[in-house]
């Protein structure tokens, strides 16, 4: 609780708490705007995760971490120490079998959730971290940052070529795609042992909202479409296969109140495999 409440200070140094929290307020230039019908409605009003700044800024981040001359990236944001989540490295450590653990990162950037938690598994006999990004993510990844036990990936597919199907981590990612729900089964057909969700916005009513996502220009330039998905379907999704073994709040994004009074908050999940 004590690292939660002093992360939250420091997100208030940094003017990150407006962004992170989803509220939406015409009068500011960023957070999460509108309640749009379709997807190809708000997409024709952003420029997408394709923004050469977006990789320019990530890239230049990660490789401050990489080369310690930083200790911790999120978002493209440097911090001066490692923010966790206990509940994902408790995730992560019950998921350890016959002291491996390979990952298969879905949507990891540059590896910034490899570099998060490295350290904490230098004693594994086996421990494999394959993020799974677009295209120019990967070869920025396998050019420049690939280290150790991270490997960059085009898809899940290939990242097994190198792997075992053990742990599925999608932090922050689902509702960046048009139709989570066709994803979500995707992700469930390469039958991981162990699926852990982290960072997932959701919103306190029945009906799912599609949102522009304005991006705070000091993190870098970008907009794109994002879902608030209800929690209720989101976990019916997962529960034929799957087994729910801990849920919790995002130790890194508040809970925020849209213009209209809908209350949206971000979740994670740990799921195995029945």
């Amino acid at each position: 609780m004590f690292q939660k409440i002093k992360y939250q200070l420091y997100q208030l140094k940094v003017k990150l708490l407006s962004f992170l929290r989803g509220e939406v307020k015409h009068s500011k230039p960023h957070g999460w705007f509108g309640n749009y019908k379709t997807w190809q409605e708000v997409e024709r009003l952003c420029n997408g995760y394709d923004a050469a700044d977006i990789l320019k800024k990530v890239r230049q981040s990660v490789l401050k971490v990489r080369n310690g001359e930083a200790v911790y990236e999120r978002d493209s944001v440097l911090f001066n120490e490692i923010q966790y989540s206990p509940a994902l490295i408790e995730a992560f450590k019950k998921s350890i079998k016959d002291n491996t653990l390979h990952v298969v990162d879905f949507g990891g950037s540059l590896g910034s959730s490899y570099f998060q938690h490295q350290s904490l598994f230098q004693n594994l006999t086996d421990f494999k971290w394959a993020v799974v990004e677009q295209k120019h993510f990967v070869e920025c990844g396998k050019n420049d940052i690939t280290i150790n036990h991270l490997t960059f990936h085009h898809t899940i597919d290939e990242a097994l070529q190198y792997q075992k199907p053990h742990v599925l981590l999608a932090s922050s990612v689902i509702p960046y795609f048009e139709k989570p729900y066709e994803l979500i089964q995707k992700l469930l057909n390469y039958h991981f042992e162990y699926i852990i969700i982290d960072r997932t916005a959701f919103i306190d009513a029945t009906e799912e909202r599609i949102t522009k996502q304005v991006v705070p220009e000091f993190i870098y330039k970008a907009s794109y479409p994002a879902w608030f998905l209800n929690e209720e379907k989101f976990l019916k999704a997962f529960s034929d296969k799957y087994e729910l073994l801990n849920s919790f709040p995002s130790a890194f994004d508040a809970d925020g109140i849209l213009e209209d009074g809908k209350r949206v908050y971000r979740k994670g999940f740990y799921f195995r495999k029945k």
